[in-house]
């Protein structure tokens, strides 16, 4: 398809959510010959050009049409509060943001926090939060490193992203309450027209044939005819799987995609149900 016009797509200059975006860029066919000092580039083989800036900058500038379509933490987008849609949930960069106090604190509930001062790069969900549930705190804003605010003394307690907690206990902190789930987000300006949301289809269409892939093996195996119906009850495939007869006699092969989360559990089964020959191959894209 020959298109007219190109979409800009925000993304993360830096971090883990810049490495994940880009990744998905590549795998969803998107060559771009990436700079860190680039800010603007445009891709040789698809309508795309990918404007790298700060990820608290993101939503802002979808929402102005500064850029058409972005992919930000959940955590930036509801912070900022801007006018632009959420197109799809991209399922990776997953965090949570949380409230967490010193170790040594015998934390009792949510009351321990009234009257404390909270340090956060996040104050818009914090403050949020401590409203419904009814808190009186101080929200601290801190732009820097929030986690060491309360060992020196800036702060009683932090309101932060966590991933994998490790940060929190290098600090002699410990989670006592998540306020939110967040992942990589794509949104949109609400203002785009048909044009350029014909590209955005086919960009999604992309995206979900790559999702669709994530976590699947794609399984070839030689089945006796006469065990099929075992080796068949045993496979939770996407449809049901192909079976072609081979050129020995009453041998076939059986074609099939398994969810690698189970994939040695089902092997086991399909050897003890009479599969030979089994062949596992990765799978890169996925149409469905």
């Amino acid at each position: 398809m020959v298109y007219k016009y190109t979409i800009r797509i925000a993304v993360q200059s830096k971090g883990r959510l810049y490495d994940e975006t880009m990744e998905l860029l590549q795998e969803s066919g998107i060559s771009l010959g990436v700079s860190k000092r680039t800010l603007l580039v445009q891709a040789g083989n698809f309508p795309v050009e990918v404007l790298f800036l700060r990820d608290d900058d993101i939503p802002q500038s979808v929402a102005g049409g500064v850029a058409d379509v972005g992919i930000v933490g959940e955590n930036e987008f509801v912070e900022r509060q801007e006018k632009a849609d959420v197109i799809k949930r991209l399922g990776f960069s997953r965090c949570r943001l949380s409230l967490a106090i010193p170790k040594a604190i015998d934390y009792k509930g949510l009351e321990w926090f009234n009257g404390k001062k909270i340090a956060t790069s996040y104050p818009g969900i914090l403050k949020s939060f401590l409203k419904e549930k009814g808190i009186k705190a101080d929200a601290h804003v801190i732009t820097g490193s929030v986690e060491i605010a309360p060992g020196i003394g800036l702060a009683d307690a932090i309101f932060d992203i966590v991933s994998s907690g490790s940060t929190l206990v290098s600090n002699n902190l410990r989670e006592v309450e998540v306020v939110m789930q967040s992942e990589a987000l794509l949104i949109g300006n609400p203002n785009m027209d048909a044009d350029k949301k014909a590209i955005l289809e086919e960009l999604l269409f992309r995206f979900d044939a790559v999702k669709a892939a994530q976590g699947k093996k794609y399984i070839m195996m030689n089945v006796p005819d006469d065990r099929m119906n075992e080796v068949l009850a045993e496979l939770p495939g996407i449809k049901s799987p192909t079976v072609m007869p081979l050129a020995t006699k009453g041998w076939s092969s059986v074609h099939t995609v398994l969810d690698e989360k189970r994939f040695w559990e089902i092997i086991g089964r399909l050897k003890a149900a009479g599969a030979e020959g089994i062949l596992v191959l990765p799978i890169e894209k996925m149409i469905l």
